[in-house]
């Protein structure tokens, strides 16, 4: 499917798909949970963004959520939508490509396979995009239970010999966080970023 061929559809059909170099994917919406942690996680991400953004002329950050990032430079048949994401200012109206885009992330919900879950976030690697948030949400729906920070590995990598990686870029996990063991979440990039777990309650 074209992107022109998905904006012929039903609003409530196009909202609920993602194109993979023209490939449809459907996006299953989670909980109610799942829209509450995400609200709390980006309107964190947007009072650290704009505490940065205040600080120096040189840079400028939108964090927004289920917002779709096309991927490559041009055309739009090939896209993701995360959960949250930050990008760099754009002009009014722009697209958001993942050159532009700094941190996406995903709160998982019961239903999504491991096998989903990491097609998902090779989509991410190999699009550029430097960090990748994990969101896991407790087995009763009540709260976060962890946040894992990924960063993007795109130099070479000691693998053993004759074994080569099957992606080009990868992420390794950077932080992780969990109510049991930290008073929130603190970590720098794109931007300093900190966040009591009190605020991201739900």
């Amino acid at each position: 499917m074209t992107w022109e061929e998905l904006e012929q559809l039903p609003e409530e059909i196009a909202a609920q798909i993602e194109l993979w170099e023209g490939r449809v994917v459907w996006l299953r919406r989670g909980p109610g949970e799942h829209q509450m942690a995400t609200f709390r996680l980006t309107q964190e991400l947007e009072r650290a963004a704009r505490a940065d953004s205040a600080a120096t002329t040189e840079r400028c950050w939108r964090a927004i959520f289920e917002t779709n990032v096309f991927l490559g430079t041009t055309g739009k048949s090939d896209f993701v939508t995360p959960d949250f994401l930050v990008h760099r200012c754009l002009p009014a109206g722009a697209d958001v490509r993942s050159a532009d885009t700094v941190l996406v992330g995903e709160v998982l919900s019961p239903s999504n396979t491991p096998g989903e879950i990491e097609a998902k976030k090779a989509r991410y690697a190999g699009a550029g995009i430097p960090t990748y948030w994990e969101v896991e949400l407790r087995r009763d729906l009540t709260a976060i239970h962890a946040i894992r920070v990924y960063a993007l590995n795109v130099g070479p990598t000691e693998l053993p010999p004759g074994v080569r990686p099957l992606r080009r870029a990868n992420y390794l996990l950077a932080g992780e966080w969990s109510p049991e063991n930290t008073i929130g979440l603190s970590f720098p990039y794109p931007f300093e970023i900190d966040m009591p777990w009190s605020a991201l309650t739900f």
